[in-house]
C-alpha cells in the first residue's frame, strides 16, 4: 500500500514535426510492401503505449500477415486463379487498411493525452524555489488561535518549588537642600552723639527730681 508522496513524473511528448514524420514512415512502410509489414505498425503503437490491447492486436496482425503470405505463396503460377489466393490477397489488403487506421488514430489519441497532461502538470507544480503566485483580489485567511481554556482539577507541582524572593524597595532618594545666601541686611545705625547727649541729661533729670522728692519725704 503506498502512502501519500509525489506522483509519477510526466514524461514530456515528442515534438509534434517528429511524431508525424514517424507516422509517416511507418504507413508508407506498410503501403510500399502492400501489407506485409503491416505489424511492424502495430508493434510500434503497443511498444509506446505499453497496452495489452495493442500488444494483442499486434499478434492478431502479424498472425494475418503470415497467414495471407502463406495462401498467396501457395498460388500456382505468377496470377492468382484460386480461391485461397483471393482470400489471401483480400486478408493481406484488409489487415493493412485497419493497421493504418487503428495505429494512426490510437497514436494521435495516445500522444494529445500525454501532452495534455503534461500541460496540467506543469500548470500545477511551479519550479523548484519559485513560490506559486496569489491570485489576484484573493481574500486572506487569518488563522485564529485556539483559546486557552481554566484547569477544572487541582493543580499538580511538576517540579521543585523556588521560594518566592521578597521584594525590596528601593532606597528613598534623599534631597539635600540647597542652602541659600543670607539675605543682606543693613548695618544698624548708630544713633547720633546728640541723641544720646539729650537723653543722659533726661535721666540726669529724672535722678535730680527723684533726690528731691526723697528729700521732701525724708523732712516730714
Amino acid at each position: 500500500m503506498q502512502g501519500h508522496g509525489y506522483g509519477q513524473p510526466v514524461k514530456q511528448p515528442p515534438h509534434t514535426a517528429w511524431l508525424v514524420c514517424l507516422r509517416v514512415l511507418f504507413v508508407a512502410l506498410g503501403i510500399l510492401t502492400i501489407g506485409f509489414l503491416a505489424w511492424v505498425m502495430l508493434l510500434r503503437l503497443a511498444a509506446v503505449t505499453r497496452r495489452s490491447l495493442d500488444w494483442g492486436l499486434f499478434v492478431a496482425v502479424l498472425a494475418a500477415d503470415i497467414l495471407s503470405f502463406t495462401l498467396v505463396a501457395m498460388e500456382p503460377g505468377d496470377e492468382i486463379h484460386t480461391t485461397g489466393g483471393y482470400v489471401g490477397i483480400l486478408l493481406l489488403l484488409g489487415t493493412l487498411v485497419a493497421a493504418i487506421a487503428y495505429y494512426l488514430a490510437a497514436d494521435i489519441r495516445h500522444f494529445l493525452l500525454q501532452q495534455q497532461a503534461y500541460a496540467a502538470r506543469g500548470a500545477q507544480a511551479p519550479a523548484y524555489g519559485y513560490p506559486i503566485p496569489a491570485a489576484p483580489y484573493a481574500a486572506t485567511t487569518v488563522p485564529t488561535l485556539p483559546t486557552p481554556t481554566a484547569p477544572t482539577g487541582p493543580l499538580t507541582p511538576t517540579g521543585p518549588l523556588t521560594p518566592a524572593v521578597p521584594h525590596t524597595p528601593p532606597p528613598p532618594v534623599s534631597h539635600t537642600p540647597v542652602s541659600q545666601p543670607p539675605s543682606a541686611t543693613p548695618p544698624l545705625q548708630r544713633p547720633a552723639p546728640a541723641r544720646i547727649d539729650q537723653v543722659r541729661a533726661e535721666l540726669d533729670e529724672l535722678s535730680d527730681y527723684l533726690r528731691q522728692q526723697d528729700g521732701h519725704e525724708g523732712g516730714r
